[in-house]
C-alpha cells in the first residue's frame, strides 16, 4: 500500500481520508474495536468546523457562539466572529469520521503494532510493508518512543479529567472557569448533555476537583451523571521531529502542550493534510516546517499562558483582565478560533 496510518482517532481517520482523496492506497489500523471515547473538552472551535465540513464530516451537537471566562462573580464574553463552533460528544466526531472513511473505500483493520522498520524504499509493519506509516498513535506514542523522536519534558505534569451530565445546557457558549490550581472547560454537545472537563496539575478525585468551583458545583447539583469518568494525561508531550525517515507524526502523536486553549481537533486536522501533501510530493522535510507553522500560534500563546497562570496573582488577575479589555480578549478568541495556521 501507499501509506499505513496507525491510529484510528480523529488524526489519523482525516490522514486517511486525505490520502484516499489524493489517489493513494490507504489502510487505518486502531488497536482498539468500535467507537473510541477520550477524555477531552470536546468544543470544536469555528476553524475546526469549517475544515470537517470541508471533508464532509458534519458531526451531531450543540452550536456554540463563543466563550465565557468565569471566577466567582466575574465574567468576560467573546463572540466566535467567523461563525459558531459545536460542542460534540468525541464518540458522535469519531463515528462521523469513521463513515466517512469507510465510505471512501479505506480500510480499517483493528491491529496493534508491535515492530516498525524501514529502508530505502518503504516501511515494514509488523510484516506488512507500505510507502509510507502516519504514525497517529496518541499522546503517548509508542511509535514516537520506539523511533527514538520522544524528548522528556521537565513541567508541571497536568491532566485532564471529564464527566458527563445528563441536564439541558443553560450557555450556547463553553464557559471557562478559573479556579486556584485548575480550569473547568463546561461545553454543551446535545439537548440533554453537557461535558464537564478539569484541567489541573494537582492530585485528587473528579469531585475533589469540582469542590474548587461551588457556583458550578451547585449548578450540576441533582444532575444525573452519564458515563465514568474519562482522564488523560499527562498532557505535555514532546517530540525531537515530526519525521523519521519515511514515517510522519500527526496529531498529539506529533508533540502537545496543553489543552488550554481548545485547538486540539483544528490542528490535527491541518496535519492530517499537510502529511499527505508532503507524502504524495515525496519531500517529507517540507511537513516539519509546515508544522512548525501551523502549530506555531498555539504552541506561543498556550506556553504563555501557563507561564502566566502558574503566578498566583496573574492567574487571579485573567478575568478581571478579560473584562476590563474585552476588545483584546475577542480578539484573542477570534484568534484561537481561527483555521490553524491562519
Amino acid at each position: 500500500m501507499d501509506l499505513l496510518v496507525v491510529g484510528g482517532g480523529p488524526a489519523g481517520l482525516a490522514t486517511a481520508l486525505h490520502a484516499a482523496r489524493a489517489g493513494l492506497e490507504v489502510t487505518v489500523w486502531e488497536q482498539r474495536a468500535g467507537t473510541v471515547d477520550k477524555a477531552c473538552g470536546e468544543g470544536l472551535m469555528p476553524g475546526a468546523v469549517a475544515a470537517l465540513a470541508a471533508l464532509g464530516v458534519h458531526p451531531p451537537g450543540h452550536e456554540l457562539r463563543g466563550v465565557r471566562y468565569v471566577a466567582g462573580p466575574r465574567r468576560a464574553d467573546a463572540d466566535f466572529r467567523a461563525g459558531p463552533g459545536r460542542g460534540v460528544r468525541r464518540t458522535a466526531l469519531h463515528a462521523a469520521l469513521r463513515e466517512v472513511v469507510l465510505a471512501a473505500g479505506v480500510r480499517v483493520e483493528q491491529r496493534t503494532v508491535r515492530r516498525v522498520g524501514q529502508d530505502g524504499t518503504g516501511v515494514v509493519v509488523d510484516g506488512i510493508r507500505a510507502g509510507h506509516l502516519v504514525a497517529a498513535d496518541g499522546l503517548h506514542s509508542p511509535i514516537r518512543r520506539a523511533l527514538g523522536l520522544h524528548r522528556s519534558r521537565r513541567a508541571r505534569r497536568r491532566h485532564g479529567l471529564r464527566r458527563h451530565y445528563a441536564l439541558t445546557p443553560w450557555s450556547d457558549r463553553v464557559e471557562v472557569h478559573w479556579a486556584r490550581d485548575a480550569e473547568a472547560y463546561v461545553t454543551p454537545v446535545a439537548d440533554g448533555l453537557v461535558g464537564v472537563a478539569m484541567l489541573t496539575a494537582g492530585r485528587g478525585t473528579y469531585d475533589d476537583h469540582l469542590a474548587a468551583f461551588p457556583e458550578l458545583r451547585e449548578r450540576l447539583a441533582g444532575a444525573g451523571t452519564a458515563g465514568p469518568v474519562r482522564g488523560a494525561g499527562p498532557l505535555r508531550q514532546g517530540a525531537s521531529a515530526r519525521t523519521a525517515g519515511r514515517v510522519l507524526l500527526v496529531g498529539d502523536a506529533a508533540g502537545y502542550v496543553d489543552a488550554l486553549t481548545g485547538e486540539g481537533i483544528a490542528l490535527a486536522l491541518a496535519q492530517a493534510s499537510a502529511a499527505v501533501r508532503a507524502v504524495v510530493s515525496g519531500d517529507l522535510a517540507a511537513y516539519e516546517r509546515e508544522w512548525r507553522r501551523l502549530t506555531r500560534r498555539y504552541r506561543w500563546l498556550t506556553h504563555a499562558l501557563l507561564a502566566a497562570t502558574r503566578v498566583p496573582p496573574v492567574r487571579a488577575a485573567l478575568v478581571p483582565a478579560a473584562q476590563r479589555l474585552p476588545r483584546l480578549f475577542s480578539a484573542t478568541v477570534d484568534a484561537l478560533a481561527r483555521p490553524a495556521g491562519t
